[in-house]
């Protein structure tokens, strides 16, 4: 293991963890330094939102943990009423709860998925959908990032070898690159090779579409997708995820899934902070319209400097350097500056792509995104 560790700091990969003071605010501490932050998934600031508090509080009186799985215990009357909540707003039959956006990826691919099937997969992905595949061990498709033509090639392929059932996956907003995948191609590539689609939207979720209901409702698909994932722990500020859809498809899960069956169902705070956070993102829009206009203004400065942003078009704007080495030395001088944005390296993202990751929030103020942009132009520049 020491070898290990070794070779990752040669290769300007080892990590590290920093105690940081205020870690879901525009503006965080760490080391006693203040820094503003562009690393934070809060994007429409309601992390601490204090309706979500108040929710919490109360609900602390009815216990700190949920005591066992739900099939097991049962389910608080808050917990039913919180899935059916979500079917409603995703506008689907059925919802069921899951700790986190990891297990809701892999329990929903590894149930789903048998051996003689065949699922297809955008090849930047996120890894829970990556580790849902092998842990499924169906026949693996991967194909060309956003590229519709090359994955229907693969559909064509998987037809001629029999394959059976047909799962196309992707996220929604890519977490990386901030860019969109192309749902409506990929909606119609599902009916031609009568596929199923499923969708990891948890950068999409309260961030897009009408009253944050995602990218697919912003797109005019959402009545096509089979199965939603969708996390809590980003625009909506708290923790915990799900997964919606047609009925029978989320009776299955809960019979079949492992990382639902054999987990501890989510405490009581939790729940209370989920349905008053999907109150507060439905009431949202003066938020997602200001998100967008300061994504948009902040993505118009990096392109006007020339710098790389990989196609964003989201909240999410990467600046792509390269080299580790390079990357890591991008963000000391950033913090220097009182700016906070973390290197991304291998494995999550492809080798020679290195790169800072700004992550916008709703609650950014404009002398924020200046200083930032400032410092940027200091770095790159001078």
């Amino acid at each position: 293991m020491r070898e290990e560790l070794q070779a990752l700091s040669a290769d300007h990969l080892n990590r590290h963890l920093i105690p940081t003071a205020d870690a879901h605010r525009p503006v965080l501490h760490r080391k006693g330094k203040r820094l503003v932050n562009f690393s934070s998934n809060n994007y429409l600031g309601l992390a601490g939102h204090p309706r979500m508090i108040q929710a919490m509080r109360e609900a602390a009186e009815k216990g700190s943990g949920a005591g066992s799985s739900r099939l097991i215990i049962g389910h608080s009357e808050e917990a039913e009423a919180l899935e059916q909540e979500l079917a409603a707003f995703k506008g689907t039959e059925s919802a069921v709860l899951f700790p986190n956006g990891y297990m809701a990826n892999a329990g929903l691919l590894s149930s789903f998925l048998k051996p003689s099937d065949a699922v297809f997969s955008d090849q930047w992905n996120h890894a829970s959908i990556v580790d849902g595949i092998r842990m499924s061990k169906a026949r693996k498709y991967i194909y060309r990032h956003l590229d519709p033509d090359y994955l229907e090639s693969l559909l064509k392929t998987a037809d001629q070898q029999g394959a059976g059932r047909k799962l196309i996956v992707t996220d929604t907003v890519f977490s990386m690159d901030g860019d969109v995948a192309p749902l409506r191609d990929l909606v119609e590539l599902k009916k031609r090779y009568d596929a199923a689609l499923v969708v990891d939207d948890a950068h999409g979720g309260g961030v897009f579409g009408d009253e944050g209901k995602g990218m697919a409702h912003e797109l005019g698909v959402d009545r096509e997708i089979d199965l939603y994932m969708g996390t809590f722990s980003k625009a909506f500020g708290v923790y915990g995820a799900y997964v919606a859809g047609k009925r029978d498809w989320i009776r299955y899960l809960i019979n079949k899934c492992r990382p639902f069956i054999y987990t501890t169902a989510l405490p009581p705070v939790i729940i209370a902070g989920i349905r008053a956070s999907l109150r507060l993102v439905r009431d949202a829009d003066r938020l997602r319209r200001e998100l967008r206009q300061k994504s948009g203004w902040f993505r118009r400065q990096l392109t006007g400097l020339g710098l790389d942003v990989a196609g964003s078009a989201t909240q999410i704007i990467p600046v792509v350097v390269g080299e580790n080495e390079q990357a890591l030395l991008f963000s000391h001088r950033l913090q220097e500056q009182g700016v906070l944005s973390v290197a991304i390296r291998p494995p999550t993202v492809p080798a020679g792509t290195a790169r800072l990751r700004f992550s916008l929030m709703a609650n950014h103020r404009e002398e924020d995104l200046r200083q930032a942009i400032e410092a940027i132009k200091l770095c790159c520049f001078a």
